[in-house]
């Protein structure tokens, strides 16, 4: 994005407001105000006339508040990203104004570098969908390859799991989808295939009534348009795909149906992260045998390790790569807690990462609803996953899919692994 300027609307009812945002951008040579507006309805259209790469728009405005009117440009006008501005700082503000589409939050008044460096992160962060949704007008050269000849990058799938329950799985996986769009600006999904008391919905406080069960109902005709009305929107900018809302719905998912699902997604999608469900049934296999890397979750408790080394043996057996698998450690610091050497000695493989214990943030942000990846951004929680975001991408990026590698059995030939002797 070098040279590139960054062309961006002010939206706020108050004249004076206007005047010194504008004032306050006027020396920034990569930034362009290319115009204002009153208000919400008003900036609705200049946005949609105008297409810049960013919307300043006030939270509290009369008639078309800041809030409906994210909402409205995300829909109607879905490459510009939004900065919300609010004289409020509130917990309840900034997750209203995430849910609603904001890529950043500023508190009134904020200086001259809070705002510059505000635009400048939400256009590197955001700006391929700006450069995706505008597309550019120039005659394709002779002799270039047509769009349906070039080639579609398969999306990486990241499975998270734990072989025992309380590791935190649901919370890495929403907030790593998070950390992945964050920091690489890519196309992400996240999946919720704990099939049966899916959590993914309450900790990203999505209230929709689509969900998997929607799409294995449509058997064989399923197609990748029906599957991105299933989707739901987050703030974040991550695309998810809800667990059943009942238990016995659950039930019904089946591994083909998976297969079929994620062979869809691949397409739409440059990273594909999965929470699951911890058995090795054969809908979570079908999910590990398609999985470009599998983040094993534990934490530095006896009993924990215990299960990670039987893991690790049956994952042996399945014939995967070691390459494929990521060793996590949550809760890394946990007072009394095994540390990363003896963890290492004790199974036999290296950690890849860890992830600090800070219970409090932790649940503070599900009952809000909000990932600390977002609200608390600067935490040492927020940048263990942020740091295993990191690795992830930049560890798929070098490797793609292991091609050449062992593959592992299939499904069909190992259920009997894992079920019970007569």
């Amino acid at each position: 994005m070098s040279g590139e300027t960054i062309r961006v609307l002010i939206v706020d009812d108050n004249l004076d407001t206007r005047e010194n945002l504008r004032k306050m951008l006027y020396f920034e040579e990569d930034i362009e105000v290319v115009d204002t507006a009153a208000g919400g309805l008003e900036g609705i259209e200049k946005a949609k006339e105008l297409t810049p790469h960013v919307v300043l728009l006030d939270i509290n405005m009369p008639g078309v508040d800041g809030i409906r009117a994210a909402e409205r440009l995300r829909a109607e006008a879905p490459a510009s990203a939004v900065i919300m501005m609010s004289v409020q700082g509130e917990q309840e503000y900034l997750r209203r104004a995430m849910v609603a589409g904001a890529s950043d939050y500023l508190i009134k008044p904020f200086s001259t570098d809070d705002l510059v460096g505000s635009i400048h992160m939400v256009h590197e962060r955001d700006g391929h969908r700006y450069r995706t949704l505008v597309a550019p007008t120039a005659p394709t050269p002779t002799g270039a390859a047509s769009a349906a000849t070039v080639p579609v990058e398969r999306a990486k799938v990241i499975a998270i799991f734990s072989p025992k329950g309380g590791a935190g799985t649901t919370t890495v996986a929403v907030n790593l989808a998070c950390a992945l769009k964050l920091q690489t600006g890519r196309r992400v999904a996240l999946l919720d295939c704990s099939l049966i008391f899916g959590d993914v919905a309450v900790m990203l406080n999505l209230i929709s009534k689509n969900s998997l069960a929607d799409l294995t109902a449509v058997g064989g005709d399923l197609d990748v348009d029906l599957i991105q009305d299933v989707m739901v929107d987050h703030a974040s900018g991550v695309k998810v795909l809800l667990a059943p809302p009942r238990p016995e719905m659950g039930e019904t998912v089946t591994a083909e149906h998976l297969g079929t699902i994620l062979a869809k997604l691949r397409s739409l999608f440059d990273y594909i992260v999965v929470d699951t469900m911890h058995s090795f049934q054969d809908v979570m296999l079908s999910i590990l045998d398609v999985a470009d890397k599998i983040v094993v979750l534990t934490t530095p408790e006896v009993t924990a390790l215990k299960n990670i080394k039987l893991l690790l043996e049956t994952i042996e057996v399945l014939g995967y790569h070691p390459s494929k698998l990521a060793l996590v450690v949550n809760r890394v610091d946990s007072h009394g807690g095994i540390n990363i050497g003896e963890i290492e000695a004790n199974v036999k493989h290296k950690v890849t990462s860890g992830i600090v214990n800070d219970w409090k943030l932790a649940t503070f942000a599900v009952n809000r609803g909000v990932p600390f990846i977002i609200s608390s951004k600067e935490s040492p929680l927020a940048k263990d996953v942020l740091s295993l975001a990191s690795i992830i991408a930049e560890s798929e990026e070098a490797t793609g899919h292991q091609d050449g590698q062992p593959k592992a059995k299939g499904i069909g030939g190992r259920l009997g692994l894992f079920r019970k002797r007569p």
